[in-house]
């Protein structure tokens, strides 16, 4: 496909895929970008605003006229409708979470293999330049010993009708704090409760262990809290970071700020001196970096389209997808059994 257009669908008029519709109309590469949606006045509703776009009701009618397709349904759709595309030859772009269950996914990852065609998850904070800068300062060893992660993504709604709170936001937290780490947690512990409705967990707290590292994630996620919060924050033994990303600016700093243990709290006499603190504390100064003003969901689509032109493997690949899922499935599984829940490799 490299030196041609390509032909794009949009499968789901709802938020995320009006967001892709105005993207990908900026792009250079898009000869044409179709909206598929089986509700007519969702697909009247997004012509207002973007009237050159061509309309379909399903995939199967629009199958001649796109050469790959952006999935943004429901989750619960997300594995039959990016199966059906990939049979039709179809490259595509699945939102988050990429399927509801690992079978499925992969299932997902074989039939990508299969035909030959691009899988790509969107997981989009990690076209984040906030994210990939925080990345950076943990990789440079500036933070010294990773200590632990600590995440909050919280809000009033928006109340999901066929997934809990946990399969709606921590995709993100669990995608950014892997991206960061580089690699799966080993043990997922996970406690959520119901409050609004009886029947779908609104609360959740998630612990993500990565054994190895002697590092823990914490990941707090609500549809039920009065304060909008989307904030990371990255404990280090020499510096700690935080990741705000509802800051209009200076969305990372990085706090010259820590603890340290004192060696000795024993007086010339033998015994332990009382008086002295068994603590001290390092109070400097805080820095944040410049980070460029870029759109993360066009950095992501635009990856997509290139991956595609070039035959190149996407940073968030179906296997990225795959982990993500592994994840949040454990998560459920955790809160249902009330345990810890040890992940294992999945087969390659």
């Amino acid at each position: 496909m490299a030196g041609r257009s390509i032909r794009i669908g949009v499968i789901g008029c709802g938020y995320w895929g009006s967001k892709h519709v105005r993207v990908l109309q900026q792009l250079a590469e898009i000869e044409r970008v179709a909206i598929i949606d089986p509700r007519e006045e969702r697909r009247r509703a997004l012509l207002k605003s973007f009237p050159s776009l061509e309309t379909f009701a399903d995939l199967s009618t629009a199958s001649d006229f796109v050469d790959a397709v952006v999935i943004a349904t429901p989750p619960s759709t997300h594995f039959r409708l990016a199966t059906q595309a990939l049979r039709l030859g179809k490259h595509v772009l699945v939102e988050k979470p990429m399927t509801t269950t690992v079978a499925d996914g992969c299932r997902l990852l074989a039939e990508a293999e299969d035909t030959g065609m691009t899988l790509m998850v969107g997981h989009t904070f990690e076209y984040n330049a906030a994210v990939w800068k925080l990345r950076e300062v943990i990789r440079s060893g500036d933070l010294g010993t990773l200590h632990y992660i600590d995440s909050a993504r919280l809000n009033l709604g928006l109340y999901q009708p066929d997934i809990n709170v946990i399969w709606d936001l921590a995709p993100h937290d669990i995608s950014i704090v892997n991206y960061l780490i580089g690699r799966q947690p080993d043990v997922v512990h996970a406690w959520a409760s119901s409050h609004a409705q009886a029947y779908l967990e609104d609360v959740a707290y998630i612990r993500l262990q990565y054994e190895d590292l002697n590092v823990t994630a914490q990941i707090h996620v609500s549809w039920l809290d009065p304060c909008k919060v989307r904030r990371l924050t990255v404990v280090g033994s020499q510096q700690m970071a935080v990741y705000n990303d509802l800051a209009d600016q200076e969305r990372v700093r990085i706090y010259d700020k820590g603890v340290v243990a004192t060696e000795s709290r024993r007086s010339g006499t033998g015994q332990e001196d009382l008086h002295e603190p068994p603590m001290s504390y390092r109070y400097g100064g805080i820095i944040s970096p410049f980070i460029a003003l870029m759109e993360p969901l066009s950095i992501q689509d635009q990856h997509f389209i290139d991956c595609i032109s070039q035959s190149k493997r996407p940073l968030t690949d179906g296997q990225n997808g795959l982990h993500v899922v592994q994840v949040l499935e454990a998560a459920v599984q955790s809160v249902r059994e009330g345990r810890a829940v040890t992940l294992h490799p999945l087969p390659a």
